[in-house]
């Protein structure tokens, strides 16, 4: 198995990450495959992807916390895809007023809903950074798992509502 985001940029895997760390980290890694220092070879180069790789990985909150899921031993989102009890009835219902909203073709329209996904957005983060920082043992890498696949479907959803702009 290649070594994870974590280990290619040498930090501790953690949740909670000091954003200065992990650019300097990046930073001081990166240093190695500069093509000025390592002189522009193949292997200079495919470190630096994976360097870059591995800080876009950790820079985002969900997909640090799939990469720590799965570091720790919990199931890929191939191997585990339930969701919350009732979550899937209130996404679709969420999804079609939004779509309603969208029909409408008034911008004012989407606020409310890109509000309710961005405060849905918070709370599936904050209930996965209250896990990781608990006792963590099967169950609970389960339990992370279901919470970021309905992460992940609010991440759409905010996709939707503006195709354009940045979801973190």
């Amino acid at each position: 198995m290649g070594a994870d985001a974590f280990d290619v940029l040498g930090i501790d895997a953690s949740f909670d990450l000091d954003r200065e760390a992990l650019r300097r980290a990046w930073l001081r890694r990166s240093l190695d495959a500069h093509p000025d220092r390592a002189g522009g070879d193949d292997a200079a180069r495919e470190l630096a992807a994976r360097l870059n790789d591995a800080k876009r990985v950790l820079e985002d909150d969900e997909s640090r916390a799939d990469a720590l899921l799965v570091r720790l031993g919990g199931p890929a989102r191939e191997a585990e895809k339930s969701l919350p009890d009732g979550f899937l009835m209130e996404i679709m219902e969420l999804r079609e007023e939004l779509e309603l909203a969208q029909g409408a073709g008034d911008p004012a329209a989407l606020a409310p809903h890109r509000e309710r996904a961005e405060r849905e957005r918070r709370a599936r983060l904050e209930r996965v950074r209250a896990m990781f920082s608990g006792n963590i043992d099967d169950s609970t890498l389960r339990d992370i798992r279901v919470e970021l696949n309905a992460w992940r479907y609010v991440e759409r959803m905010l996709e939707q509502i503006d195709p354009s702009a940045d979801v973190l």
